[in-house]
């Protein structure tokens, strides 16, 4: 009886729900008779629901032209859920966790428009400096410099690519090229003496629901404890901890 209980749904929010999934992945205002086609949900009770999410301000009705699109109220509560979303504070724990496990310093870094910025730092057991601070903005060559030229894409990340990559010979430029195209594949980046000699890198993307790369957690050493490859152990758990990371914040493994 208990476990009925726990696992007891209103149906009817359920159905209320399907709609506005399917009008929110349909990208453009919908038309009842299409709503009605993909829902299967019956004419008239239809018209009920468009009527009380419509009433509620989840969705809107152009008088117009009568197609039917998500409305204030949900624009206002996914605001508000992105307004909310404290990425260092949700982040932080999971800092701890790779920190304990690795045993080398962690940092989180995010992007600005300046470069990657280090915002986060949990010292390793050592307290060695690594080259880093918060405050520091990591160059290209670093391992969250390369997530972020290969993952982010707009106009600052650009001008900030050129900037960078115009500082480097041809061949070292052609080969970090050929690296961005890994990374998009393994998920994974790895640099050597990016930020200090003897020093290295390991980092991993951490994304949101749209796929974009809203940060990075790096792990940082001395190369000879610092992973260079996605086969070792320690790749495949820091691979493991961005999935559930980047769970947090909406992302699906495809």
């Amino acid at each position: 009886m208990t476990e009925n209980k726990k696992h007891a749904q209103i149906q009817s929010l359920l159905v209320g729900f399907s709609i506005i999934d399917l009008i929110a992945k349909n990208g453009s205002p919908m038309k009842f008779n299409d709503i009605h086609h993909y829902t299967n949900i019956a004419k008239s009770n239809l018209y009920k629901y468009l009527n009380t999410l419509t009433n509620l301000g989840v969705l809107h009705r152009d008088k117009g032209s009568g197609l039917y699109s998500l409305g204030s109220t949900l624009i206002q509560y996914g605001m508000a859920a992105v307004n909310q979303e404290d990425l260092i504070g949700k982040i932080t724990p999971f800092l701890h966790e790779i920190n304990a496990k690795s045993k080398e310093t962690t940092l989180l870094a995010v992007w600005t428009t300046n470069g990657p910025m280090i915002v986060k730092m949990i010292h390793s057991h050592l307290g060695l400096n690594l080259g880093g601070q918060v405050g520091t903005i990591l160059p290209i060559s670093s391992a969250a410099g390369k997530l972020f030229a290969a993952f982010k894409n707009d106009p600052s990340v650009n001008v900030w690519k050129e900037s960078e990559l115009s500082k480097l010979s041809k061949q070292a430029k052609d080969e970090l090229m050929t690296e961005f195209q890994l990374i998009v594949d393994q998920k994974i980046s790895f640099a050597q003496e990016a930020l200090a000699p003897s020093i290295a890198s390991a980092a991993i993307p951490i994304f949101n629901f749209e796929r974009e790369i809203l940060g990075s957690i790096i792990v940082v050493g001395f190369e000879k404890s610092i992973p260079d490859t996605i086969e070792h152990e320690l790749s495949e758990y820091l691979l493991i901890k961005g999935k559930e990371i980047s769970a947090v914040f909406g992302w699906k493994e495809e």
